[in-house]
């Protein structure tokens, strides 16, 4: 299993605007449409990833307790499906159907939308403001598959618990580790 870190885009880099097809109502979607009132959060994930897996009702979880506050969540895939058929969008929309994903689960065919956010790996997580500035970006939590650390969100439930209080965050922001983005 790979273990490639998320990079670790500056801190106030403005969310790059994309429209993709959400796998699950098939409709092409924006930023503009999905981000939210209070912040958005943006989730480089995917199907068969097991750090993903390891983490997928942690996600569901932060992401609905987060709803009520005004916080968007927004996931995409932007794995080659070519060589990852388990990663195409028939797949993501059931996929997302299975583990009640609360938000879009966006497809990005061009990989373009990747190479704009800097992602590189599955689980890569963005926290972006009201303004769309670029407030946390990095891990869940320390948890990762096998290595006995449960998974608790810690690190994107204090980096959203600080957007909402108009606080610092002043913990280390740690890279996400997990599989490599399937680049085409």
């Amino acid at each position: 299993m790979a273990r490639t870190p998320s990079n670790m885009i500056p801190l106030g880099t403005t969310a790059p605007n994309f429209n993709l097809l959400d796998t699950v109502s098939n409709k092409v979607l924006s930023l503009q449409n999905l981000k939210g009132n209070k912040a958005t959060v943006i989730m480089f994930i995917c199907n068969h990833c097991p750090f993903v897996i390891h983490i997928n009702p942690e996600i569901v979880s932060i992401a609905n307790a987060y709803a009520e506050k005004d916080i968007s969540f927004i996931a995409i895939s932007s794995n080659d499906v070519i060589n990852y058929p388990q990663d195409s969008p028939d797949k993501m929309k059931v996929h997302a159907k299975v583990e009640s994903y609360p938000f879009p689960y966006l497809y990005d065919e061009t990989q373009n939308i990747a190479k704009a956010y800097d992602a590189a790996c599955t689980p890569d997580i963005y926290v972006f403001d009201t303004d769309l500035k670029l407030n946390y970006r990095g891990q869940l939590d320390d948890s990762r598959p096998g290595n006995g650390l449960p998974v608790t969100g810690k690190d994107l439930r204090h980096a959203l618990d600080c957007l909402l209080e108009n606080k610092g965050n002043m913990h280390t922001q740690k890279p996400s580790i997990g599989c490599n983005i399937k680049w085409k």
